[in-house]
């Protein structure tokens, strides 16, 4: 055989041993001071670089995170709050505030924790690490009016994907959203399942251990043609083909995220009636319905250590730190503290959200 053939061969095989008949998946978790994340304020390196965000984040990883990031900068954080060392990868998503139904203040809303799980998808691809420095975005900052579905839609073949949802574990299972809501003035409930929907729930979350959640669904499909810097371009959710799920031709497969970001509203159930109509929280760019929330990363990965858990682990929910043979090895306690370009103010309530975003949707803002 010709040493071309055998290279070819050689591809054919590896390609062929490495496409995935069933998803695995492991959950990325961060050590992180009780209640904050790594760091907070008005940083977006992605929409806004090098200037202050129109809104506050809340951000978790690598120590190199700014309000400007480039190529693999990330890679050389001298420490990260994720529990896997060689992941340098940053995290981040907008900051929920309380809205005092007595004066209209303002309270940030602790974060009770955050994990992200990497869904390694049944694919007839091969799977690889994300590039460093690959910038991603999903969701729409804009958006105040709802979605088609109060469901989670990842199939591009069926319409408009549907990336975001809220989750409200709740005493009783009472209605998270009013019956005969159209999303125009409170939120959607998704049709499969009673604990979540489109837009914040108009209930108080009170299960022990799982106050509200907000999910947040990446794409896994990226163009190397459009460059890791293009975030509106780069990425698109894969189609399906039988049971398996394949990226278009020509594109990588790279992992599943999907973020899971708990919030501690536990202090603020006394602060507010429930009505079965309306809600107190607001999302820090003012908006009112959380059909914008939106999810943000750029990639820190070490490609190596990356593709090995691709390869190798189905951790599931024990977490990627129980994933065998981890190069680099386990991050068992360091909080990383990221410094702040833009912090939010220090004061417990505010009269306006940081940036002075007003407030939209449902009724308000001309929404």
């Amino acid at each position: 055989m010709k040493p071309v053939a055998v290279v070819s061969f050689l591809v054919t095989l590896i390609a062929v041993t490495f496409a995935k008949d069933s998803r695995t998946f492991a959950v990325l978790r961060f050590n992180n001071e009780p209640g904050k994340f790594s760091t907070e304020g008005r940083m977006d390196p992605i929409v806004s670089p090098g200037a202050p965000a129109g809104h506050s984040h809340g951000v978790m990883g690598g120590h190199n995170f700014g309000l400007t990031v480039q190529g693999d900068q990330l890679l050389e954080s001298n420490c990260t709050n994720a529990m896997i060392k060689n992941d340098k990868s940053n995290y981040w998503v907008p900051d929920l505030w309380f809205q005092s139904p007595r004066n209209s203040t303002f309270k940030k809303v602790p974060l009770f924790y955050m994990q992200v799980y990497y869904f390694f998808d049944a694919t007839n691809d091969v799977i690889k690490p994300f590039p460093p420095g690959l910038k991603m975005v999903i969701g729409d900052s804009s958006k105040r009016t709802p979605p088609a579905t109060g469901a989670i839609q990842l199939d591009p073949s069926r319409g408009a994907i549907q990336p975001v949802q809220w989750v409200c574990p709740a005493n009783g299972d009472p209605n998270r959203y009013p019956v005969d809501s159209d999303g125009t003035r409170a939120g959607l409930q998704d049709p499969t399942d009673r604990g979540a929907g489109a837009g914040f729930p108009v209930i108080n979350c009170d299960i022990a251990g799982a106050p509200l959640r907000q999910d947040i669904h990446f794409p896994s499909c990226y163009n190397p043609a459009a460059g890791i810097d293009d975030h509106k371009n780069n990425m698109v959710f894969p189609t399906p083909n039988g049971n398996k799920f394949d990226c278009p031709k020509g594109w990588t497969h790279l992992p599943h995220l999907f973020y899971e970001v708990y919030y501690d509203t536990t202090p603020f159930a006394n602060e507010w009636t429930r009505d079965g109509q309306t809600q107190p929280y607001v999302l820090s760019n003012g908006d009112r319905t959380g059909y914008s929330s939106h999810g943000d990363m750029i990639s820190g990965w070490d490609t190596i250590t990356l593709q090995a858990i691709i390869d190798g682990c189905d951790a599931g929910n024990d977490g990627m730190d129980k994933c065998p043979r981890l190069i680099g090895g386990i991050n068992t306690s360091d909080r990383c503290k990221i410094d702040s370009a833009v912090p939010n103010p220090r004061d417990e309530w505010l009269t306006a959200l940081p940036g002075n975003n007003p407030l939209s949707g449902w009724g308000v803002g001309g929404v």
